[in-house]
């Protein structure tokens, strides 16, 4: 991506696109364009064809979507993919309209099945059952990848996919109810602490694994993706293929942890000294998500950031929120 080249990163207030924003800026790119959803409602089509018609931006970071944990998922199961096709659907296809470059859709490691193969590799997906919990978010994420390869193959446009693992870092959503784990966790020890509580209680048995990657590290593997040259990044989009591999490329650390382990690790982190309380009456979810990041390190890149400095800078966030 060249410097002065105009890029749209939809979704820029969450905790993806807030780290792609950072990490673009960071990296000298200025050309940047954003909208609210109060000034672009990416629901509506008539609204997102006429912001592309009248800005062109030459690449697009698809990172806006309706997210949120087991809840979340659980109980506005509608509104995710509802919300998720039609977000998708309308930015894909004014992207081809209006002649962007590349496109880079963010999905999310919910898309492969609930028992996949551990580590989960790409040509894992539509491969099993798919985990209930959050089974109409991975449904539009799996719409999402096919509509950017059913565009590669027709219109030779250059749209790939990609699957963070589980993500934290500044920018994460602390709501009680509809956070994901860490961001959950992180309100719960630290309100625990101020009220000096004896003990927490955590989501299911704590036995399920994790992998956990720093949001700032995500944006870093998205950016060095969107600047491969022609005879790396063209391979990955299944334009001539026949081999069934869809254009996507996992993003992770290539490990995972405990949720008993991590709930361990962010008390410590918060400062709460407490008793941990495993509910083994709420649903675990997923027994391991494990990503393969085999085809990532093998282009070149690698995750930088450990748990406990990601951690440490998840809950300073958290802290400069609350003042």
């Amino acid at each position: 991506m060249e410097q002065h080249a105009k890029i749209y990163v939809a979704g820029h207030r969450g905790l993806v696109g807030s780290a792609l924003m950072r990490t673009l800026q960071a990296r000298g790119y200025a050309n940047l364009v954003t909208r609210t959803h109060a000034e672009l409602d990416l629901t509506k089509q008539a609204e997102v064809e006429a912001f592309f018609e009248r800005e062109k931006p030459d690449y697009v970071f698809l990172a806006a979507a309706k997210v949120g944990g087991i809840h979340a998922n659980d109980t506005y199961p509608a509104e995710f993919i509802r919300d998720n096709l039609a977000i998708q659907t309308h930015v894909i296809h004014a992207a081809w309209k209006h002649g962007v470059r590349r496109l880079l859709f963010l999905g999310s490691s919910c898309i492969y099945p609930k028992l996949a193969p551990q580590p989960m590799k790409e040509e894992h997906l539509l491969a099993g059952p798919l985990e209930p919990t959050n089974r109409p978010y991975a449904l539009a994420k799996i719409a999402g990848i096919e509509m950017c390869w059913a565009y590669n193959r027709q219109y030779q446009t250059q749209y790939l996919a990609v699957m963070p693992t589980n993500l934290y870092g500044p920018g994460d959503n602390y709501h009680p109810q509809n956070s994901h784990v860490i961001p959950a966790l992180i309100r719960r020890f630290h309100e625990a602490r101020l009220a000096n509580a004896p003990s927490v209680s955590v989501w299911g048995t704590g036995t399920p694994r994790r992998e956990f990657l720093y949001s700032d590290d995500m944006a870093d593997a998205c950016v060095y993706l969107m600047n491969l040259p022609d005879a790396q990044f063209v391979p990955l989009l299944g334009q001539d293929r026949n081999d069934g591999l869809a254009p996507v490329v996992n993003i992770g650390v290539g490990h995972d942890i405990s949720i008993r382990e991590l709930a361990e690790t962010v008390a410590a982190t918060v400062g709460y000294a407490g008793k941990l309380e495993f509910d083994a009456t709420k649903p675990d979810g997923t027994p391991r998500k494990l990503m393969d990041v085999g085809r990532l390190d093998a282009m070149g890149w690698q995750a930088k950031t450990d748990l406990r400095a990601g951690l440490a800078a998840a809950y300073a966030d958290f802290l400069a929120r609350q003042s």
